[in-house]
């Protein structure tokens, strides 16, 4: 079993690391905006936190963020 985790590794890190420097911008750009298309902080941190393989950074992006 743990020869399998060995072989993945090399692809399992860089995924790891780009899950969570996406979370930690997605959440990042939360905390410092003010305006969201819909919805409120609250609600995007929980979607952002909860969902965070991916899918709840990208919900975010393209439903909540506000146009500049």
């Amino acid at each position: 079993m743990n020869e399998n985790i060995k072989e993945y590794l090399p692809l399992l890190i860089p995924l790891i690391i780009a899950q969570f420097s996406l979370l930690g911008y997605t959440i990042y750009h939360i905390l410092k905006h003010d305006n969201y298309k819909r919805g409120n902080r609250v609600l995007w941190l929980v979607v952002a936190i909860i969902g965070m393989q991916f899918i709840g950074p990208i919900i975010y992006f393209i439903f909540g963020k506000e146009d500049e």
